[in-house]
C-alpha cells in the first residue's frame, strides 16, 4: 500500500512556538503508518513550488506543466490513500493545505479513501477543521473514513522528530492512532482491488465542464 501525507501548514516562524508543530503531527503519522508495513511519503508545501499566479495542473496542456507539480500530479495519481494533516483557522481546515490540493483535480483523488489528522496547541485539537474538511474531501473525491485523528496540546504529545513525548501513554496513543490508520488501510485495500479488477467499469470525473454535472 501506498500513502501520501499531506503537511496542512506552511509556517516555519514563531510566535506561537513551536514552529512547524504540524510537521511533528506528520512525521507522527508516517512512523505509526510505516509500523503497518506500508509505503509511506510526505507532501510539505514548503518543499513544492507552486506556480503563481495560481493556475492548476489540470490547466496546462499535457507536458507542459511545471516540473514539481506534475510529480506531485504523478505521486497523487499513484497513492492508494492520503492522510491529511490540518490545523485550524476559523473553524475551517488550512488555507495551505486548500491551496495545494486545488492544484489538482478530482480525477487524480477518486475512488480512494483519505484520513483527516488535525492538531492545535490548545486544547481542541483542531476539531471543527475537520468538519469542514469531510466536506472538502469527499467533493475532491477521496471519501474520508469514519475514525479520524485530533491531537490538543500537540507539542505535549510529540517532540520534533514525530516520536512521543516522555509523559505521554504510548500505548493509548497507537491505539487511538491506529483506529484510524487501520480503517483507511482497509477501505484503501477494497478499493485499490475494486479498481485493479476491472470488473466494473467506474464513473468517471469530469474533466472539462461543470455542465458535465448537470442534471438532464
Amino acid at each position: 500500500m501506498n500513502f501520501l501525507v499531506f503537511l496542512g501548514s506552511e509556517r516555519d516562524s514563531t510566535p506561537p512556538r513551536p514552529a512547524r508543530l504540524g510537521l511533528r503531527v506528520a512525521k507522527a503519522c508516517l512512523r505509526r503508518l510505516s509500523a503497518t508495513g506500508t509505503d509511506t511519503h510526505l507532501v510539505d508545501p514548503l518543499e513544492i513550488d507552486l506556480p503563481q499566479p495560481f493556475k492548476p495542473h489540470f490547466a496546462y496542456a499535457q507536458g507542459k506543466a511545471p516540473d514539481q507539480l506534475d510529480a506531485l500530479a504523478r505521486q497523487i495519481m499513484d497513492a492508494d490513500g492520503y492522510v491529511m494533516v490540518s490545523p485550524e483557522y476559523n473553524h475551517s481546515m488550512s488555507p495551505a493545505l486548500a491551496h495545494l490540493l486545488n492544484h489538482f483535480g478530482s480525477s487524480l483523488f477518486s475512488y480512494k479513501p483519505s484520513a483527516i489528522v488535525t492538531y492545535s496547541a490548545g486544547q481542541w485539537g483542531g476539531a471543527r477543521a475537520a468538519v469542514n474538511m469531510r466536506t472538502y474531501l469527499s467533493e475532491l473525491g477521496c471519501l474520508p473514513v469514519s475514525a479520524m485523528v485530533h491531537v490538543p496540546k500537540a507539542q505535549e504529545v510529540f517532540d520534533d522528530a514525530g516520536n512521543y513525548a516522555a509523559s505521554v501513554d504510548t500505548d493509548q496513543w497507537d491505539s487511538y492512532l491506529d483506529r484510524t490508520f487501520q480503517q483507511l488501510i482497509w477501505w484503501s485495500s477494497a478499493a485499490r482491488e475494486q479498481r485493479q479488477s476491472g470488473s466494473q467499469e467506474r464513473p468517471e470525473a469530469f474533466t472539462r465542464t461543470p455542465s458535465q454535472r448537470n442534471a438532464p
